[in-house]
């Protein structure tokens, strides 16, 4: 896949009768965080709700929605200044935008990405702060790619990559 051929997408994963599921979601929640929430919090399942956005090449998105609490993980903050998606998360995150002198400082150096929010998510799932640090920092990963990886660590990888065919075909 070459980068022109990455797109966006919003995926929900849930547990039902103890197995993984599943299920794309409408691209318009690829830049719509608050609908996006809203969304995870319909769907059912039995140890809350993950989401996985991957907008275009650029960064992706994780979530996760048990009860009322929502844990966000935004795996670069310099996505802010282009995507409305990275800019909500950090505003929900309460973590300033940087404005363009920090965005200067942090795009000087083409190998570092920033993340924000919790890198803990998905410990509970076997997926530790650091492997997420470093999942997130690899640059020469598209997003889908990361999230395909994180989906085979957390143990839905093939509910996944059927969800990801739908989209890619």
């Amino acid at each position: 896949m070459t980068d022109e051929d990455a797109l966006d997408f919003a995926i929900v994963v849930y547990r039902e009768d103890e197995c993984w599921q599943a299920e794309l979601l409408p691209v318009t929640l690829t830049s719509d965080l608050k609908g996006l929430i809203h969304a995870l919090k319909q769907q059912p399942s039995e140890s809350g709700t993950i989401g996985l956005v991957a907008v275009g090449d650029e960064f992706f998105v994780g979530l996760r929605v048990l009860g009322d609490h929502v844990d966000v993980f935004l795996s670069d903050i310099a996505a802010s200044w282009d995507f409305p998606l990275a800019r909500q998360v950090l505003e929900y995150l309460d973590v300033p935008v940087p404005d363009e002198e920090e965005l200067d400082e942090i795009l000087q150096d083409e190998e570092t990405v920033l993340p924000a929010g919790d890198l803990s998510i998905f410990a509970d799932l076997g997926l530790d702060e650091m492997e997420l640090g470093i999942l997130s920092g690899d640059i020469d990963l598209l997003p889908e790619d990361v999230l395909s990886s994180i989906a085979a660590r957390l143990g839905f990888s093939e509910p996944f990559e059927r969800a990801i065919e739908s989209v890619f075909g």
